[in-house]
């Protein structure tokens, strides 16, 4: 197996000059003097993030941010994966693989890797530093793109030969949001004892003899409901995600606007006030990740994956994650939780965790909430 090469994070200069240039030269257009945000990314703050974007935004800054971790590429299972690999203090740090989703990136773990990796720096206790992986999943930013589309089972499979083959670890806790949630319960699933337990903030699958009890089937209606405005970007990507990617790949604006409209809905913003929860920096550190990689394309494919590998069916057979499950529950999450009954029917849930505050992004929007939870469901574990 080859071994890891370090990595660093230099995006050319051109490639930063030709973005700037396409954003200063945007053609605005106009929207209804009414919609907010409810026609989608609201124009009046598309403008003033392009102004900051193009006058204040600064690159090297954030890239130098990322480049604070040890950044390693490696050929897995014939994917050229991007991974941080952040050694934990101590002498017995955890192995935790955390992923991301879409339209995330490494980017969202900027503010728990070095807590995780070296909890004593932060008042915390060293036995509870973990080892950190996070890897680019295939087709996003710095990883190399599949053959074809992978779903989230596939991606599971990559990244077990990550943390055995590749890193020798003989057992590790895996961690997600969004597709990192759906990857991480593949992971429990498919590729236990190796992956000896999971904590997810997020619940994408679903049980094939759907809801059982009244308020089962009061949350499986309300679901249904609150996702008919959320469906479009979901059906294109995993329909026709080529058809969209010819207008993207061509506009930095229009890469901004599609990612940010998530930011904004999914997130626990006051009102539709997205930097209550998200500063300009974060959110464009993320966007041009996915622009000066040129991976919006091959990054949508995971929806079509998905699609081919089952959809959210978990198991058509009804069985569930047996390895030992963390669920941490944030209100605003977008994908609204089902009851505990119907999760449990899914995964060996060993702790349920309602969260005071926070959305989507868990580990962006309340990194301390996060990091608390995961260390407890860990002290359990090893309790």
């Amino acid at each position: 197996m080859p071994q890891p090469q370090s990595f660093s994070i230099n995006v050319p200069d051109d490639v930063l000059a030709h973005t700037l240039e396409r954003v200063a030269n945007y053609p605005w257009h106009e929207m209804p003097d009414d919609g907010g945000w409810s026609y989608g990314t609201n124009l009046d703050y598309m403008k003033e993030l392009c102004d900051y974007w193009v006058n204040e935004f600064d690159w090297r800054k954030q890239e130098a941010l990322i480049n604070q971790f040890s950044h390693f590429k490696a050929p897995v299972d014939d994917i050229d994966l991007h991974f941080i690999h952040e050694i934990g203090s101590g002498p017995s740090p955890k192995p935790l693989l955390i992923s991301h989703g879409w339209p995330g990136t490494v980017t969202e773990f900027l503010e728990i890797i070095e807590p995780l990796a070296h909890p004593e720096r932060f008042g915390g206790n060293i036995e509870d530093a973990f080892t950190v992986v996070a890897p680019s999943l295939p087709g996003f930013g710095f990883s190399g793109r599949p053959p074809r589309p992978y779903g989230p089972r596939k991606m599971a499979d990559v990244f077990n030969s990550l943390m055995t083959k590749v890193l020798g670890y003989d057992s590790y806790i895996a961690q997600g949001g969004d597709w990192g949630g759906a990857i991480s319960s593949w992971l429990g699933f498919d590729h236990a004892p190796a992956c000896r337990a999971i904590h997810i903030n997020i619940l994408t699958m679903r049980h094939p003899d759907g809801p059982q009890t009244d308020e089962e089937r009061q949350w499986s209606d309300q679901f249904d409901q609150d996702q008919l405005m959320q469906d479009g970007y979901r059906t294109q990507q995993a329909t026709k995600p080529q058809t969209l990617s010819y207008g993207m790949m061509d506009s930095p604006v229009g890469v901004a606007a599609w990612i940010i409209e998530k930011f904004n809905a999914w997130s626990d913003t006051v009102g539709d006030d997205i930097e209550s929860a998200h500063s300009k920096d974060e959110m464009l550190t993320n966007i041009m990740v996915y622009i000066t990689t040129r991976t919006f394309n091959t990054a949508s494919w995971i929806y079509y994956g998905r699609r081919e590998e089952g959809g959210r069916i978990f198991s058509p057979e009804g069985h569930r994650v047996e390895v030992p499950t963390a669920c941490a529950l944030f209100p605003k999450e977008m994908l609204a939780w089902p009851p505990r009954s119907y999760v449990d029917r899914l995964y060996n849930v060993q702790r349920w965790t309602t969260m005071p505050r926070g959305g989507h992004f868990g580990a962006m929007e309340e990194p301390e909430l996060f990091l608390n939870d995961l260390r407890a469901f860990v002290r359990e574990l090893d309790g």
